[in-house]
């Protein structure tokens, strides 16, 4: 314990003071306004970036009658990605690995157990080359595993090991089990790869990357190849976003107003949220919005008037734009984002079957789907595997991984 109770209290107080400062009174109206009046449609540089599919809208439910609903979809697969996290070997080295794994419900154990693993090096020793084409299997063929060379940068080396790993895999999980998908896949994350697309606003070397490189643009292709064969099957696939950063709307709307929210997370979540006569939040809805498209900050390169980073297209640009819409549960105060190519949400049986298969499955899990949660456990490698896998990678490589003060200050790594 390094905090004495006048410490604390210092502390407590200091945000006291930063309160007293900070009027959050005008914030429900402005956010009434802005969802009322801005989105239908929302202009930024006299583009559409935000768009109602239907009418602009707030819904809600009723928890217990959502949890309790049939599920629209019999069947539903989850697909996540996790890594061991960039690191650092002595000998240069910057490596990530990622495994993808997809699960269902009803459960089918033959199918959690398959895996996808990409390990992605980077080297600015150009005499070094990792990189394989083909995949090796391993677990008696339930699983495959991959090594990629990253791009050579001066910079943001983590950055790129890790994008180029996590979204492979995923990509290519998918791909290698889509023939089981017969109802509905719900990706942990969003539909495209924006952890990767972001690279465009981030450094110019990022940028260049994807301009320049092939292997950045068959991640996203990969994503593209995904969504069309969905299509071309007429099996939904849609994106479960449980930490947007998206900052499209607000950074428009802070074009011609004073936008206070962070980013349009919070700026949703004042708009769904609902309080009684003492300001406590009412916790027996479900509440959410109207679908939207979306044609701004990272979504832009799918939109109608992007190019894909000049990746061929098989069906219409419209097909491949993002949609999405927001749900609140209030039980947990957490806001969520659902998004879906467009070539799903313009039917509209089959985007209401959508909502109604989230609200369903969020009421009932009091979280993300089951599928989700499902593939996010078996995909997540813990803290213990991490450092276990560490050691393992140091012994084959007979090298160290470069070792930081607060790395062993903290207890990172053992």
């Amino acid at each position: 314990m390094t905090l004495d109770p006048v410490h604390f209290d210092g502390i407590a107080q200091l945000a006291g003071r930063i309160s007293q400062r900070v009027d959050a009174t005008d914030h429900d109206s402005f956010a009434e306004t802005v969802f009322e009046e801005f989105l239908d449609p929302l202009m930024q540089d006299g583009r559409r970036v935000i768009e109602p599919l239907d009418e602009v809208q707030r819904r809600r439910v009723d928890t217990e009658d959502a949890a309790l609903q049939e599920a629209p979809f019999s069947t539903q697969h989850g697909l996540d990605s996790g890594t061991i996290n960039p690191t650092t070997f002595t000998n240069g080295l910057v490596l990530d690995v990622a495994q993808a794994a997809m699960a269902s419900v009803p459960s089918d154990l033959e199918l959690h157990r398959a895996r996808s693993v990409v390990t992605t090096v980077h080297s600015n020793d150009a005499t070094v080359d990792c990189g394989e084409d083909d995949w090796t299997m391993f677990d008696r063929g339930y699983s495959r595993g991959r090594i990629i060379q990253a791009p050579r940068v001066n910079r943001y080396e983590e950055a790129v090991v890790h994008a180029l790993s996590l979204y492979l895999a995923e990509a290519k999980h998918a791909q290698m089990q889509s023939a089981v998908v017969d109802d509905l896949l719900i990706l942990d994350g969003p539909i495209y790869p924006k952890g990767l697309l972001v690279w465009s606003d981030r450094h110019p070397e990022l940028a260049d990357l994807l301009v320049e490189e092939k292997l950045p643009r068959r991640v996203v292709a990969a994503y593209i190849d995904l969504v069309e064969e969905f299509a071309e099957r007429g099996v939904p696939l849609i994106g479960f976003v449980k930490n947007s950063g998206s900052k499209a709307i607000i950074q428009a709307v802070r074009e011609a107003e004073r936008a206070p929210w962070v980013d349009d997370s919070a700026f949703f979540t004042r708009v769904l949220e609902r309080t009684d006569d003492d300001g406590e939040t009412v916790t027996g809805d479900l509440t959410y919005t109207n679908w939207f498209v979306s044609r701004g900050g990272v979504d832009q390169p799918m939109s109608t008037d992007g190019d894909a980073l000049g990746i061929d297209r098989e069906r219409d640009v419209e097909d491949y734009e993002v949609t999405f819409f927001c749900v609140f549960d209030p039980r947990k105060e957490q806001l969520y984002r659902i998004e879906a190519p467009a070539v799903f949400t313009r039917d509209e049986e089959l985007r209401e079957a959508l909502t109604m298969q989230v609200l369903r499955d969020v009421a009932h899990e009091k979280g993300p789907p089951m599928a989700v949660a499902k593939a996010d456990e078996l995909a997540r490698i813990s803290r213990e595997e991490k450092a276990a896998l560490g050691r393992a990678i140091e012994e084959q490589l007979d090298a160290e991984r470069d070792r930081s003060y607060d790395e062993e200050r903290w207890g990172l790594v053992t």
